[in-house]
């Protein structure tokens, strides 16, 4: 959980787990993350590594290259691997782009920002 929390506050933008208190959503860009499933690795009954995906949306009102690419960099430079996916989000005229990433997290609290 501490890395998980290190990388969204070196991305340095508000963030909040699964969404914003309705009405206290900053204005973009901001971040929500998920832990979305557990993807655990075992046999014979016996699970060896508890892995969480992680679903690390980032929301913007523009394309933000620059942003994403920050996002990447931090990504890569922590080794994790990610699948990357966007999307227009047409009735709150934002784009959402998803990072997917899978991590042994040791989860103690969730961190609202």
């Amino acid at each position: 959980m501490n890395k998980l929390m290190e990388i969204i506050n070196e991305i340095g933008l508000p963030f909040a787990y699964s969404h914003f208190a309705e009405g206290e959503s900053p204005n973009p860009p901001f971040m929500v993350y998920l832990f979305s499933k557990n993807k655990h690795f075992g046999a014979d009954g016996v699970v060896f590594y508890k892995n969480t995906q992680i679903d690390l949306e980032l929301y913007t009102d523009k394309k933000d290259l620059k942003l994403e690419e920050k996002i990447e960099e931090i990504l890569d430079r922590e080794k994790i691997y990610y699948e990357k996916s966007e999307v227009w989000i047409e009735s709150e005229r934002l784009y959402e782009v998803l990072y997917e990433f899978t991590l042994n997290l040791k989860i103690t609290e969730v961190n609202n920002g």
